[in-house]
């Protein structure tokens, strides 16, 4: 028998197909860090560490790189997710916003649009106004003084109230004139002073005139009654008195009053007015009473 010497064990040892079970790798485990970045740094700092450069460190590596790519992808989503609700927040912030500035603009047009329309409206019925109390400015009432009929003078001796001694003069007469309404669009009121007849700066008659409306382009004729009782005349009255109570001649007197006249052109807002100062020189022929005598040249109109 041979024996096999210790070279020859070996030998055969190293030759038979039968290997020896390889060498488990050995791995660090590294307790993951908060930062992802510290746990790289301290797992390249225990690699660079071990003084054995072999294939057992590849292993560690990659467990440990492993273990930060989840992590830092999910701390990537956590942040993209924390991102997308500020991103939405600030989106719904500003459309709240935009609503609210679109509401406060809405009311800030409709309140100047309301404002525009006052104004507009004021300033069209302004001028609508103007316009119609130009026109009817142009659109004078006419008058026409037509006659004057004395019905009864009378001169007779008396005295005024305070007992002075005086000729006193009475009578009764009626004045007739036309009133003409030019206006076409508008009626008026119509009014007037006393008619006053004056005989040397003495008012010895008086009447007044019934006030009356008249209607668009239309006319009427007026009667007024100017009449006078015992009016004192006293120096002024030696030439009118006579036996038989009544002047013997012609005696100048002197008609005045003042025409007024409102029209209704616009209720109360549109109003002009008109007025009129009519003098008229009037002779009294004692031939003449109870006749009409005519006063068409005899009257001016102010």
């Amino acid at each position: 028998m041979h024996t096999k010497t210790d070279s020859e064990v070996t030998s055969v040892a190293t030759s038979s197909p039968t290997r020896s079970p390889p060498r488990r790798p050995i791995y660090y485990v590294q307790s993951p860090s908060r930062d992802s970045h510290d746990g790289e740094k301290t797992v390249t700092t225990s690699f660079h560490s071990s003084p054995v450069l072999s294939p057992v460190a590849s292993p560690h590596h990659s467990s440990s790189t492993g273990f930060s790519a989840p992590q830092r992808k999910k701390e990537h989503q956590h942040q993209h997710q924390h991102s997308l609700k500020t991103w939405k927040q600030i989106d719904v912030i500003e459309e709240e916003g935009f609503l609210h500035g679109e509401d406060r603009n809405s009311g800030f047009s409709r309140r100047c649009y309301f404002l525009a329309f006052v104004v507009g409206f004021f300033v069209l019925f302004s001028l609508f106004s103007l316009i119609l109390l130009g026109a009817s400015k142009h659109m004078k009432p006419k008058i026409v003084i037509k006659s004057i009929k004395f019905d009864h003078v009378t001169v007779q001796a008396g005295s005024d109230s305070t007992g002075v001694a005086t000729d006193m003069i009475s009578m009764n007469s009626t004045l007739k004139f036309t009133y003409r309404n030019t206006g076409t669009f508008f009626g008026v009121h119509v009014s007037a002073t006393p008619l006053e007849l004056s005989y040397s700066d003495i008012v010895i008659a008086s009447g007044n005139m019934k006030e009356f409306h008249q209607s668009r382009k239309s006319h009427r004729l007026v009667s007024v009654a100017i009449m006078g009782s015992k009016v004192p005349l006293y120096g002024s009255g030696a030439s009118l008195s006579s036996t038989t109570g009544m002047p013997t001649l012609p005696v100048p007197l002197n008609l005045n009053f003042v025409m007024r006249s409102r029209a209704n052109v616009l209720g109360k807002l549109v109003k002009p007015k008109y007025y009129k100062r009519i003098h008229c020189s009037i002779t009294l022929d004692p031939k003449k009473l109870g006749a009409q005598v005519s006063l068409k040249n005899s009257c001016t109109y102010d």
